[in-house]
């Protein structure tokens, strides 16, 4: 199987391009390529394929197998493939996704994808769609024990689940310890991304995540906008302008355009190198 490995603020995916490639059972093939002692290593698995109503598709599992819906730094990988590797030719351009199709404005340099901004659609705050089972029709700044300690959240939707916790202090957090009791917490039947917030100012967030079926990741384009949008609505950011996100891989930027309710994202995509690994095992076993 030939692949590309490459990364958005260093959240890293193994990329195939499904044009050329087919894989069979993508599950394994994500929990094996993803082993960072054993395989690639990655945060996952995202096959670039053939759509019937978009430019092409992206179809991505996280590093246990699990099939995850949406990827807001991997979707902005899979449009800088398709452009440097010539499946289209063009600089705006839409990928299909579990989530509903995306749309994307790429900014290109020397013939290459430099960043790319992407129309994530609008963040869901019903508690039912998201879903948390809280009793509210919406989880905004709503308390909940996790790891034996009590914590307040807001539960969004970016076609993916997000609670957004607001702390004093970030980086000091064992995510380790407290990821699992999130994701796995009653509240969330279909487990959750948990994004751990702190406000530097009206403008800036600084944001550490545990993303379900991968941990602790160096970066969530979904939980970036997400978190922008909990801290709009709870009055903690300015709503007006951009809001910078700042992640332990870098930095996005969040706009709201609150007149269409459609959240933006823009940020860079790296590719890092591209090879060949040998499957054949899998197909044995």
């Amino acid at each position: 199987m030939k692949f590309t490995k490459m990364h958005g603020i260093g959240n890293d995916y193994v990329y195939v391009n499904c044009f050329e490639e087919t894989v069979k059972n993508p599950s394994a093939v994500a929990r094996f390529v993803s082993d960072r002692h054993f395989g690639i290593g990655s945060d996952g698995l995202i096959l670039i394929c053939p759509s019937d109503t978009a430019d092409c598709e992206m179809d991505m599992y996280n590093l246990d197998g699990s099939q995850g819906s949406m990827c807001g730094n991997g979707i902005r990988c899979v449009a800088k493939y398709a452009y440097d590797h010539k499946i289209v030719n063009k600089n705006t351009l839409s990928i299909a996704t579990k989530s509903g199709i995306k749309y994307l404005d790429l900014t290109v340099q020397d013939g290459k994808v430099s960043s790319v901004r992407v129309n994530m659609g609008a963040p869901v705050f019903e508690a039912a769609e998201i879903p948390v089972l809280c009793g509210t029709e919406k989880a905004i700044d709503t308390p909940i024990t996790a790891d034996g300690t009590e914590y307040h959240f807001t539960g969004v939707s970016m076609g993916n689940p997000h609670a957004v916790v607001f702390l004093p202090e970030v980086s000091t957090l064992d995510l380790e310890k407290i990821g699992p009791s999130f994701e796995n917490h009653p509240f969330f039947p279909d487990r959750v991304n948990t994004e751990f917030i702190r406000v530097l100012d009206r403008h800036t967030l600084e944001m550490r995540v545990w993303e379900r079926g991968s941990g602790e990741t160096m970066a969530c384009g979904t939980g970036a906008c997400a978190s922008a949008a909990a801290a709009i609505v709870n009055g903690l950011v300015d709503g007006d302008s951009p809001v910078t996100v700042h992640l332990l891989g870098g930095d996005l930027s969040i706009e709201w355009d609150r007149s269409k309710n459609q959240l933006y994202m823009t940020g860079p995509a790296t590719e890092v190198f591209h090879g060949e690994i040998d499957l054949s095992f899998l197909e044995q076993s």
